[in-house]
């Protein structure tokens, strides 16, 4: 059975964007992109929300083919090309796009059905929205926080409409030279 995992930066103060969805204050560099490579590697299943989708595939199929591509944007753009994407959207229509699956109004039963039918893990990137919706029908198996040195003072929260208390187990953490920290939490049943 497979299971979601929650993949997002968030500021000190718990925030996944700004309050217009700005993430300009997000730490990357190489050495987080080695990490996030060999992590992607062990899955093929990605989750995206309508917003971070459109966003991710205005860039990453032709990624690699600009002449500037970076190591990340070629290995990237690979693994994006043949992952299967899920997108919840009730606007999207699926058919114009490849290798993806657009779930609309039932996504809670699509994605459980989803879990049961999938060998690893599916995970979400990004998406706020869809994490919150996701959250709050306990879909959520575990989650891979990146912690960034930065306060927002107000944004877009990484954890909201949660209808009740859960208990998480740290399982693993990392810490990165740019002072980035991921928290690797398992929620528990």
């Amino acid at each position: 059975m497979g299971k979601i995992v929650l993949f997002m930066h968030q500021s000190l103060d718990g925030f996944a964007a700004g309050t217009k969805g700005e993430m300009n204050w997000i730490r990357v560099d190489q050495e987080i992109f080695d990490f996030v490579e060999q992590r992607i590697a062990q899955t093929n299943t990605a989750l995206y929300g309508r917003v971070t989708f459109e966003m991710m595939e205005s860039y990453w199929p032709t990624a690699a083919d600009k002449p500037d591509a970076s190591k990340h944007d070629k290995v990237h753009s690979a693994w994006y090309k043949n992952a299967h994407k899920v997108v919840l959207s009730t606007t999207l229509n699926q058919t114009a796009f490849t290798n993806t699956t657009v779930i609309g109004t039932d996504y809670a039963v699509a994605l459980r059905k989803l879990k049961e039918e999938t060998h690893g893990e599916i995970l979400l990137f990004g998406s706020p929205t869809t994490a919150h919706a996701l959250l709050a029908e306990n879909l959520v198996d575990e989650c891979w926080l990146f912690v960034n040195p930065v306060l927002l003072g107000d944004g877009i929260p990484v954890f909201k409409g949660i209808k009740e208390r859960h208990s998480l187990k740290l399982l693993k953490t990392h810490v990165f030279s740019s002072g980035v920290v991921c928290l690797q939490h398992q929620f528990q049943q």
